[in-house]
């Protein structure tokens, strides 16, 4: 069973790495980008997404480490959103099947 406090979590990294996307786009919607600038703001929320999981990557935990690369692997085969429920989804479930 998922914790509320871990469910909690879950949301709140959604919401926030999609906003982070949805605020980029109304803050510059009036200005011409370059497709440099628009490349860089289509990694902005993946980015945001690392830098939750990255603290993991100096732990031992073989669910944390299992879930990154499960998540490395979806966010460069599927957009955004689905890397995000995925890369949620099998944290959870490792955790609660190896921890």
């Amino acid at each position: 069973m998922i914790h509320s406090s871990t469910l909690i979590a879950i949301l709140l990294v959604a919401i926030t790495t999609y906003l982070t996307r949805l605020l980029g786009y109304v803050l510059l919607k009036n200005k011409t980008l370059s497709n440099k600038h628009r490349k860089i703001l289509e990694v902005v929320p993946g980015c945001v997404l690392i830098s939750v999981i990255a603290p993991y990557f100096v732990k031992d935990h073989p669910a944390d480490l299992i879930a990154i690369g499960i998540t490395l692997l979806a966010a460069s085969r599927l957009p955004l959103l689905s890397t995000v429920i995925i890369s949620m989804l099998s944290a959870a479930v490792l955790r609660q099947i190896l921890i």
